[in-house]
């Protein structure tokens, strides 16, 4: 990655900087921001379109966040604060909001009453309408879709007789090619993948495909098999291997989250889950390089980095505890370049500039929390406090997320004894609309940054990205001084 000298003076005089302290300096540039390339790694193997992962903080990332942040480039990591089940269901959700190839199809039987099936969908939000059919014997007998359940006026009829027995099926190995040239020959919107004796191993829905095929979705972040990319919180308490053993194969990537990363329980929790399930693991969070080094030589295929930069958190001032951010992500970046192995900048982010600060500094990808916290996509409602609108945000060392589950307590180093100790408030943000919109700003920032610096995509930005140490006064000077601002900026707010 190169060294970076302001960060290495830093280093060397026991100081470290964060985003405040810092801006990137200007370089010859060819390059306009619309030209960048944006694509960057959360892992080992698992990609980016764009450089953003959302927080796995229960008032940030369930599954319409996540699906939306896909959509966009990004991942969702759902947070732990749900029990196994409800978060297996949450995954479920992205992974079935698009159906390129579904490996794992829901399907229903013949004898299934037409009301009870359509409860299902909508109690578990599924987005897709289709589902192949099973006889007694689990074997495919048909297929059911959106129009047959619209066209039907008596839900109270079985699904075999609204379904389709004109089966257009195919092998299990169909590339999503030979999916799509097949259904467009045969004019079906469902493709059932079966075995000889017809058991069902997947489905392709043609409209997905269709989207796939001709570039529409060429911007989301999909898996092999056309899906949707997630990835969950896990800790390192007794169920985490219970957790673990239910979403593998549903999700593309595990994250041990944790306050305190470089720890025994989180290194045996690693290797425990490397040795038995073939999925990228990302760890944190940890803020010195020796740290990230042993998490790496242990296995890790990601590194979080960042202890109690956020908006919402008080390890630093409870435990007296972390590491301003930019060092810290310079740290650990320094000490496992050449390694391969990709590093998440989570927390301290407050504008959009921060974004390519961090990745000069040696992120491969920032984490965001409170920047994507009151969008519409966000978990919780919408209130209205003094006539603004508001959306819940909270630190899940927080008292509220710690009294609601005992992830965020095990994540904190918290008995169960009811003596909390918090490391983390809660409270409102301004709701902000549509993550897309929000998403637009910060990516336009980043963009423009690059084209500042000169830098044609990710890898180049760490190289590149040369930054200058600046004064109090230059930190005012940054901002708008010497106005009264008279309309908002939809990328801009002051600070205080």
């Amino acid at each position: 990655m190169g060294l970076k000298k302001v960060l290495e003076d830093a280093r060397e005089q026991g100081l470290a900087l964060t985003f405040d302290d810092v801006r990137l300096r200007t370089g010859y540039s060819e390059i306009m921001p619309d030209g960048v390339n944006l694509e960057s790694r959360f892992s080992r193997n698992v990609g980016l379109k764009i450089p953003i992962v959302s927080a796995a903080m229960d008032t940030v990332t369930e599954s319409r966040l996540a699906i939306e942040i896909a959509k966009l480039g990004g991942i969702g990591v759902i947070h732990r604060g749900l029990n196994i089940e409800d978060q297996f269901r949450e995954v479920d959700r992205v992974k079935h909001h698009l159906n390129g190839l579904i490996e794992k199809p829901i399907c229903v039987y013949a004898s299934d009453v037409v009301l009870d099936v359509l409860k299902r969908r909508e109690e578990k939000k599924y987005a897709f309408h289709s589902f192949p059919v099973l006889g007694e014997d689990n074997k495919l007998v048909g297929i059911v879709t959106g129009n047959d359940f619209d066209l039907c006026d008596n839900s109270s009829l079985r699904i075999k007789d609204i379904m389709s027995a004109e089966l257009l099926s195919a092998p299990r190995g169909i590339n999503i090619d030979q999916a799509y040239q097949l259904m467009k020959e045969r004019k079906k919107k469902a493709l059932p993948l079966v075995d000889e004796d017809g058991t069902v191993n997947g489905l392709y829905i043609f409209s997905d495909v269709k989207r796939i095929k001709e570039g529409s979705a060429r911007n989301y972040n999909l898996d092999s098999g056309g899906q949707l990319r997630v990835a969950v919180a896990v800790g390192t308490g007794d169920e985490t291997m219970d957790r673990v053993s239910r979403l593998y194969g549903g999700v593309d990537v595990i994250v041990i989250d944790t306050a305190h990363g470089d720890s025994k329980s989180v290194i045996e929790t690693l290797n425990e889950i490397k040795r038995n399930y073939n999925i990228d693991v990302v760890v944190g969070n940890v803020s010195v390089g020796v740290s990230a080094k042993r998490l790496v030589d242990a296995g890790a295929d990601g590194i979080k980095v960042g202890q109690g930069p956020g908006s919402i958190c008080t390890t630093r001032i409870i435990a007296g505890i972390g590491r301003p951010q930019v060092s810290a992500i310079y740290d650990c970046a320094r000490a496992i370049d050449g390694s391969n192995i990709p590093i998440c900048a989570d927390g301290g982010l407050r504008s959009s500039g921060d974004v390519p600060i961090a990745i000069a500094a040696g992120a491969h990808s920032v984490m965001m929390g409170g920047m994507i916290a009151g969008t519409e996509e966000s978990p919780g409602s919408v209130v209205y406090v003094e006539g603004r609108q508001w959306k819940s945000y909270r630190g899940m060392g927080s008292i509220g997320a710690m009294e609601s589950n005992s992830g965020s307590r095990q994540r904190y180093l918290q008995s169960d004894d009811g003596r909390l100790v918090p490391e983390g408030v809660e409270g409102l943000v301004p709701y902000k609309g549509k993550l897309s919109e929000v998403m637009a700003q910060y990516i336009g920032g980043l963009r423009k940054g690059m084209g500042y610096v000169g830098a044609k995509d990710i890898r180049e930005l760490i190289i590149k990205g040369e930054l200058d140490r600046i004064t109090l006064a230059g930190f005012s000077e940054s901002h708008p001084h010497d106005i009264r601002i008279t309309q908002d900026s939809p990328n801009y707010r002051g600070r205080n």
